[in-house]
């Protein structure tokens, strides 16, 4: 993994692996969901260590701040050295994920369309 004095932001969320590719990173930065300093940013803009970075990521919310900068996807363990979450984030995920252990959404298991096989089930199931 590489170190850089800058890195544009949706390159380091990528490398982080806060998202699967650079394109859903930089669309997640267009559509405000990633914030620095609690403003929102351009997909071009560059980061720089010791910035505090909100993400979020439809799934999960993150606040982090920036220790190191890497523009190359490495290891998840390499990924993680580069920020340091915040307490409050970490209490706050821990608590929605409690939530979502105890108490499901009906709906959160189902993806898009059932498929020929899923109404298969469906109709033997309900007679």
């Amino acid at each position: 993994m590489s170190q850089t004095t800058a890195v544009r932001i949706d390159k380091w969320l990528w490398a982080a692996r806060f998202f699967k590719t650079r394109t859903l990173a930089a669309d997640a930065v267009d559509s405000g969901k990633v914030k620095v300093a609690g403003e929102r940013v351009k997909p071009a803009r560059n980061l720089k260590a010791g910035e505090v970075v909100q993400v979020d990521n439809g799934a999960t919310a993150w606040e982090v701040t920036v220790l190191v900068l890497a523009d190359a996807r490495g290891s998840a363990t390499q990924a993680q050295s580069l920020y340091q979450e915040s307490a409050a984030s970490i209490a706050l995920r821990a608590g929605l994920a409690d939530e979502r252990r105890y108490f499901r959404e009906p709906g959160t298991t189902l993806k898009g369309r059932p498929t020929k096989r899923d109404r298969r089930l469906i109709d033997k199931s309900t007679g």
